[in-house]
C-alpha cells in the first residue's frame, strides 16, 4: 500500500506508472514498460488535503538468484487550463524504487580498472552480489611522492543495482595533476570498506 496525500490548495489529478529499471554506466536511468508491477488505480483525483491508497503488487515469480528492480512513477497532469489565459504550472512527477529480493541477498561492491588519462582519473565501482546498493561514501585522495595529500574528492553516489558497474570520472587539473604520485579509492557501503590504489609516478597531467 503507497498512500498519497494532496496538500496543495487545489484539487490535483495523478497518473501512476510503471517500468523495468536498468542503469547506464554514468548512472543514468534506463526504463522499460513492464507488467510484472502491478498497481490500482492508475488515476486518481485528490482534493486538497485528500489522502488516498494506492495498491502495488506483482505478477512476477518471487525468488530467483538476482533481484529485480523498477520505478513506480506517480507523475501530476496539468489542470485545464482557459484558452485565453497563459499560466506556468510546475507540475510532481515522483519516481518510487521497488525491489523484488532474490532467494539469497547479497551486496557485494568492488573498484577495478583504475586509470588516468588527459588529466582526469577513472574508476569502475561493480556490484557483483545479487541486490543492490547505495554508497554512503565514494572518496579519491591524491598524494605526492612524500606521502602528502594534495588531492581530495568526495563523490555524488546512488544506486548501483545488482550486477551493474557505475564509471567515475574525475578531473585532476594543474597544479594538483603533476605532483599526483598515487590515487587511492575508498568507498563506503553498509558496513564495509573497499580500497584500491594506483601508482601514477609521472604524474596525471597528460595522456
Amino acid at each position: 500500500m503507497l498512500a498519497v496525500r494532496n496538500e496543495s490548495p487545489q484539487a490535483v489529478t495523478l497518473q501512476v506508472s510503471a517500468f523495468a529499471w536498468a542503469q547506464s554506466a554514468e548512472g543514468e536511468m534506463q526504463l522499460q514498460p513492464t507488467e510484472d508491477i502491478v498497481f490500482f488505480p492508475a488515476l486518481l483525483t485528490l482534493q486538497p488535503g485528500e489522502q488516498r491508497r494506492i495498491r502495488v503488487g506483482t505478477t512476477a515469480a518471487l525468488g530467483g538468484t538476482v533481484e529485480r528492480s523498477y520505478r513506480l512513477f506517480i507523475e501530476e497532469l496539468p489542470p485545464e487550463r482557459r484558452s485565453d489565459t497563459t499560466v506556468v504550472a510546475v507540475l510532481t512527477k515522483m519516481g518510487i524504487p521497488i525491489f523484488l529480493q532474490p532467494s539469497t541477498a547479497k551486496a557485494q561492491a568492488g573498484v577495478r580498472n583504475l586509470a588516468t588519462s588527459s588529466g582526469a582519473f577513472s574508476f569502475h565501482l561493480e556490484n557483483t552480489g545479487s541486490v543492490h546498493f547505495v554508497p554512503s561514501a565514494v572518496r579519491v585522495v591524491g598524494a605526492s611522492a612524500t606521502g602528502e595529500t594534495v588531492f581530495d574528492r568526495n563523490l555524488q553516489s546512488w544506486y548501483v543495482l545488482a550486477g551493474g558497474t557505475r564509471v567515475f570520472t574525475v578531473p585532476t587539473p594543474e597544479p594538483e595533476c603533476s605532483r599526483l604520485r598515487s590515487l587511492a579509492v575508498e568507498v563506503h557501503v553498509g558496513d564495509s570498506v573497499v580500497k584500491e590504489r594506483l601508482e601514477t609516478p609521472r604524474g596525471t597531467c597528460g595522456p
